[in-house]
């Protein structure tokens, strides 16, 4: 299980999907997040996991509008892997 030091909340910049062409912004998004987050958890990208209603939210308003930023939370366990889901609200 993971603990608190184990557990952050970071906003993840995705403007680099502006350069990529419309069709193909939300995939580029993912990678964009995954590619971030590995970065700032030091984890290889292979190793992390985003949460169902996450996806759902990058892909909420199509394949050419992704959002430009996002808040995320990350869960670092004991086996390496990074769970990446949306924050609660309450945080």
């Amino acid at each position: 299980m993971a603990d608190d030091d184990n557990e952050r909340i970071m906003d993840v910049p995705l403007k680099g999907i502006k350069k990529v062409p419309r069709t193909k912004r939300a995939p580029h998004a993912i990678k964009l997040l995954k590619k971030h987050v590995a970065r700032h958890v030091k984890v290889d990208i292979d190793d992390i996991w985003i949460d169902f209603v996450l996806n759902e939210y990058i892909w909420s308003r199509g394949i050419q509008k992704p959002p430009v930023k996002i808040r995320v939370k990350t869960l670092k366990w004991e086996d390496g892997r990074v769970d990446v889901m949306l924050p609660d609200d309450d945080e």
